[in-house]
């Protein structure tokens, strides 16, 4: 393993974590202050707890800074087990809250398991594939990192968590950037296709599209060999898709969750019920217009006319006392920090510093469109925070650490491990 004698970490990178991180906590501050207690550094206050945090990530990004990454390269599949075993004991031992049994119960915080399992997923997908110097140009490399995929992701629906779960398909991003042929591209975007299908016009339906399109496969396969069996197996295929779909929507997500889908697609209309939020998060996000109310200033924010919005509705706190400009910044932050961990990865001499900025890159992008698209009503509410901004103490660390440990792999512009 090569290292460049003149280490030196990315600037600009680190100068977005900082200003975002800075944005994030004024806002925490602003959707939780009140007179009575105005401290911003209390321990017993939102945005004192959420300082906490932000040291903590601090402290434990320099940790890995310092470190020799060939620890931490190696402890991959230790990492990922471990993750993997959390996320089955938080279905045996964890505090529900907010009908999730999602956390571990520490005191008078909490820790979610969810979140660190990001990491132990995108370390052992750029391990594996650093490894065997594989592109995903074969199904039965596609299929192992597939399972790497779908444990943490499964185990984190029976949570039930929909909407973490949702992010590990972010990570097809990577796929594409890795060698993922046509064939395979297609046959995502046909899956997207049908569970979209199934979820708006019903099970029954989207079954006698299937079999019009199985038709159809058939006789444009006429002069394939084994046509028959290859239309079989789409058939199965397919159908297993949608009754996955189904069950997953009819038994695993919970009402509030299936009627928040319901509202965005428009088969059901509720502004005091699933749909407050949303209505909330809107007339808020209108309220601030182009230069918002000011800091601390924001009416919808104070009268905490919006749930949960320290964590998944912060973006709210920022249109409305910063207005579009503020918002738009926001954006522009993110973006700009996603584009640099893609550029950064591009120029990365091992895969597995590549594949690792392309999963973190996939995995920011996921949150920042779904959080924000749920704000503003173009996504499903379905409780995502935004990376940075939102509070939390597992989602501040687990973001930094997966940013740090990207820009410690980008620092020592590894050729070989």
């Amino acid at each position: 393993m090569h290292q460049e004698k003149n280490i030196k970490f990315d600037k600009l990178t680190v100068i977005l974590y900082f200003t975002i991180v800075f944005i994030g906590w004024l806002s925490i501050y602003s959707s939780s202050y009140h007179e009575t207690v105005s401290s911003m550094i209390t321990i017993n206050t939102i945005a004192g707890k959420q300082l906490f945090f932000i040291l903590i990530s601090i402290l434990s990004s320099i940790f890995l800074l310092l470190i020799d990454v060939k620890i931490i390269l190696r402890l991959s599949y230790i990492i990922y087990f471990i993750n993997i075993l959390s996320l089955i004991l938080v279905l045996l031992i964890g505090k529900e809250v907010g009908g999730a049994k999602a956390w571990f119960k520490i005191g008078s915080f909490g820790l979610q398991p969810a979140e660190f399992a990001k990491l132990g997923t995108i370390l052992v997908i750029s391990k594996f594939i650093n490894d065997k110097e594989i592109y995903l140009n074969s199904l039965k490399n596609l299929l192992i990192i597939i399972s790497f995929i779908f444990i943490p992701s499964f185990l984190i629906l029976l949570q039930p968590d929909a909407g973490s779960s949702l992010i590990y398909s972010a990570l097809i991003i990577m796929f594409f950037r890795e060698g993922l042929q046509l064939k395979y591209i297609i046959s995502i975007i046909t899956a997207g296709l049908l569970a979209l299908a199934t979820i708006i016009i019903g099970v029954n339906t989207t079954i006698k599209g299937l079999i019009i399109m199985t038709f159809i496969l058939f006789i444009v396969l006429n002069k394939k060999p084994k046509k028959l069996m290859i239309s079989l197996i789409f058939f199965i295929s397919c159908s297993f898709i949608i009754s996955s779909v189904n069950y997953t929507y009819e038994n695993i997500l919970e009402s509030h969750q299936k009627e928040r889908i319901d509202i965005l697609i428009g088969k059901e209309k509720n502004k005091l019920g699933s749909g407050y939020n949303l209505n909330q998060s809107l007339i808020a996000i209108g309220s601030g217009g182009l230069m918002g109310k000011g800091f601390l200033k924001g009416t919808q924010t104070k009268g905490n006319f919006i749930p949960e919005q320290n964590t998944d509705f912060i973006f709210c706190t920022v249109g409305e006392e910063f207005g579009f400009i503020g918002s738009l910044t926001i954006i522009l932050l993110f973006l700009a920090l996603i584009t640099r961990i893609i550029i950064l990865s591009e120029k990365q001499y091992s895969r597995i510093s590549r594949v690792f900025g392309y999963c973190l890159a996939s995995i920011l992008f996921a949150h920042v469109v779904i959080n924000i698209g749920m704000t503003i009503g173009i996504v499903p509410v379905i409780g995502i925070p935004l990376p940075f901004l939102s509070y939390g103490g597992s989602s501040m660390l687990t973001f930094s650490i997966m940013l740090f440990l990207f820009i410690k792999l980008n620092s020592l512009k590894l050729e070989r491990f």
